[in-house]
Parts: structure tokens; C-alpha cells; sequence
């Protein structure tokens, strides 16, 4: 899996202690629709890292032999972008027999990923992060994630 970063032990973006899992890529979508430069993204810096690949056997290794994390979360740039490789993270560790939540931070809505969202119905405690960034929208608590979000667009939901 192709990354920019791994947390072993995040506090930060989910309710329960996890593995924070930084994906490698994003097509801005949220300052593009806003009109504003991609330099006013929290992940502008993120995207300039170095990207190096990972086996989601070692992130399975890692996140098992810890005794902290009891969540995953896959979060930083776009993650939609890559579906096949979150899908079989999640296939991995559910055949591997771990059935911790895995949280998926996306800017993409709903209705923008309906066949990823029916695909992942089928595996245990999947929640995802929906909404874009919105420039002076309101920062709210969300319940599901147990976190503040920074638009009031944006929501938790657990799929499955």
C-alpha cells in the first residue's frame, strides 16, 4: 500500500486509541470547489513528503502486536483514490480475524461513492468521515467519531 505516513498510536482522529494510516495522494477537490489554493489545505505539506510503500501484511502485523491501538484509521490526503488497496486492507484484516473499527476520513459525499460504500457493507464496523472542507463553515463535535470536525457538512457514519 502506497502511504505518506504511519502513526502506530493516534488520539487524535478517532474515539478509541488507533493506527492512523496517511494515504499518498488527493485531486483537491475541496479547494477546487471552493476556489481557494490547494497551499490552504491542512495536507498541502503532507502531499510534498516522500511516499513509500507498505504490505498490509506488516500494517496488519503491526497494529495486532500492539497493545494500544483498537481502531484503524485511514486518513490524510483522499483515500478514495485508493479503493483497491483500502479494500483489501479491510478484507485482510477481517479474513485475519480482527473485526476493529476501521475508519475511512473521505471529502468525497455519499452519493459520490455508493458502489465503494455497497462493497464495504459486507465486512464489520466500517465507518467512514464523509464531506469536503468548507472554507468558514462551522467546526462541530461529531458523535460517531467522537472527534470535531471543521465543517458542518461533514459527518461520521458507521456502514456497516
Amino acid at each position: 500500500m502506497k502511504i505518506k505516513g504511519l502513526i502506530d498510536e493516534d488520539f487524535v482522529n478517532y474515539k478509541l486509541p488507533s493506527m492512523f494510516i496517511l494515504t499518498y495522494t488527493c485531486d483537491w477537490k475541496c479547494c477546487v470547489e471552493a476556489n481557494i489554493p490547494i497551499e490552504t489545505c491542512q495536507n498541502c505539506e503532507l502531499s510534498q513528503s516522500e511516499t513509500y510503500e507498505i504490505s498490509i501484511e506488516e500494517l496488519y502485523q503491526r497494529y495486532i502486536d500492539n497493545p494500544i491501538s483498537e481502531s484503524i484509521v485511514i486518513g490524510g490526503l483522499e483515500h478514495a483514490k485508493q479503493m483497491d488497496e483500502i479494500n483489501y486492507l479491510v478484507k485482510y484484516f477481517r479474513d485475519d480475524g480482527c473485526n476493529d473499527d476501521i475508519v475511512i476520513y473521505t471529502g468525497y459525499y455519499e452519493n459520490e461513492i455508493t458502489s465503494w460504500i455497497t462493497y464495504l457493507k459486507q465486512f464489520s464496523n466500517v465507518v467512514f468521515k464523509f464531506g469536503r472542507f468548507i472554507p468558514n463553515h462551522k467546526p462541530h463535535y461529531d458523535k460517531i467519531l467522537g472527534v470535531n470536525l471543521t465543517s458542518d457538512n461533514q459527518y461520521g457514519k458507521k456502514i456497516s
